[in-house]
């Protein structure tokens, strides 16, 4: 199993759990955005830039991923590819995207774009914080001890 983490949004209070773990366990690592970002230095992590676009980075991920591979990324239309692929997705908050729910999410994610294109104000996301981040630590370990091997 590799780990991809789809950079370019990934919360900085996260960094240094993502970096624990991947040096706990020696995790293969590819960090994917569109601009230089750094989560830490360790021997298994390689940092890929790619052009600058919408879904450049999204791209590159679904090139790279293989089946039973892990990708961290809040973005619900690529963690759809990559459940699509056979692949695990887990978002900043802590939920697991699934082939049970991951249609489910994409729907709503969908109906939000559709109600703020026609010029609804919406109210986002609550601001990410430390419940957020400890919900993200819990499924990131929780994944790892359950699906990682060597």
């Amino acid at each position: 199993m590799k780990l991809f983490i789809d950079g370019d949004a990934l919360p900085n209070l996260l960094k240094p759990i993502v970096l624990r773990a991947i040096e706990r366990l020696c995790i293969p690592t590819k960090v994917v955005s569109n601009k230089k970002i750094s989560i830490g230095t360790s021997p298994t992590i390689e940092y890929i830039i790619v052009e600058q676009g919408a879904d450049e980075a999204d791209n590159c991920i679904v090139e790279l991923v293989k089946p039973n591979d892990l990708v961290i990324t809040a973005d619900i239309p690529l963690a759809d590819r990559i459940i699509s692929l056979n692949a695990h997705a887990i978002d900043h908050r802590g939920e697991r995207y699934t082939p049970e729910n991951i249609k489910q999410y994409l729907a709503i994610r969908n109906l939000m774009q559709d109600i703020r294109d026609s010029g609804e104000i919406t109210k986002g996301p609550a601001p990410f914080g430390k419940k957020d981040a400890h919900n993200f630590a819990t499924t990131l370990n929780n994944f790892l001890d359950k699906y990682y091997t060597r």
